[in-house]
């Protein structure tokens, strides 16, 4: 997966939904002040929700409840900020990022 790629979910050439899977990266504005150079290889951490979506906001928006119930999400630092990113599942790796489990 590439962070940053746009992808046109309605223009899907098989006519199937991209199902979306959210990463979210707890990012150092330390080590990357532009939060747009944070990605998964930088990120301070890094969880992929179990569930996947059929829409960008959906998301987003779930990505960003889920931190907030983790010990993660509660104890963000002043120089801490989060990124979502909601990529095509079939893109994730999903050896390298375990998903997030709510403790």
């Amino acid at each position: 997966m590439t962070d940053g790629v746009i992808v046109d979910l309605w223009d899907n050439p098989s006519g199937e939904w991209l199902m979306l899977t959210a990463l979210v990266l707890v990012c150092s504005l330390a080590a990357t002040p532009d939060l747009a150079t944070c990605n998964r290889t930088n990120a301070v951490d890094v969880m992929r929700l179990p569930d996947q979506f059929n829409s960008p906001v959906t998301c987003a928006m779930e990505g960003q409840a889920y931190l907030a119930q983790t010990a993660i999400g509660q104890d963000l630092s002043k120089n801490e900020s989060v990124k979502v990113i909601c990529a095509p599942t079939a893109t994730v790796d999903i050896t390298t990022v375990p998903a997030a489990t709510i403790r």
